[in-house]
């Protein structure tokens, strides 16, 4: 069985097998699984690592006091050792060398972060279609527009 490694966001990781890399967004969604198997093809035919990202979720903490401005605070997110157990678990996974990271904050600047971070070649993020994404703008067309190396979509 393949084994996982979690770098927390005080980590700043330099291993080599996972330089110039391929780069995913993954929340177990149905769209981040299929970035996933999308990217897994991707590092393999290019023989790079998979660094999987899961920005975990932070709770602002004017949620709680009421007060202003707002506060990002650091709430422990246990999904993000699941998705890493799971993943571990996977069989798609087991020829490719891959890492799983978790970030908090806004989905795009983190992927864009940790992609700078492993001089990643691409980034590859799952599409959303929904209301929140028509109002607000997706992920992946934010991502698109203001990222320094390739963005894949995948619908």
């Amino acid at each position: 069985m393949p084994s996982f490694e979690l770098q927390s966001q005080t980590v700043r990781p330099c291993d080599p097998a996972f330089l110039h890399g391929v780069v995913v967004g993954f929340d177990g969604s149905v769209s981040s699984e299929r970035a996933l198997a999308y990217a897994v093809g991707m590092a393999r035919r290019s023989r790079v690592g998979l660094v999987i990202v899961h920005v975990a979720n932070r709770l602002p903490a004017t949620v709680w006091a009421g007060c202003e401005p707002p506060v990002f605070v650091d709430v422990p997110d246990h999904r993000t050792e699941v998705l890493g157990l799971e993943l571990a678990c996977s069989d798609f996974l087991g020829d490719v060398p891959w890492v799983l990271v978790e970030r908090g904050g806004d989905i795009c600047h983190e992927l864009e972060e940790v992609a700078r971070e492993y001089a990643a070649d691409a980034i590859v993020v799952g599409g959303t279609h929904g209301f929140l994404g028509r109002l607000f703008g997706s992920v992946a067309g934010r991502l698109a527009r203001r990222a320094n190396r390739p963005v894949v979509v995948i619908p």
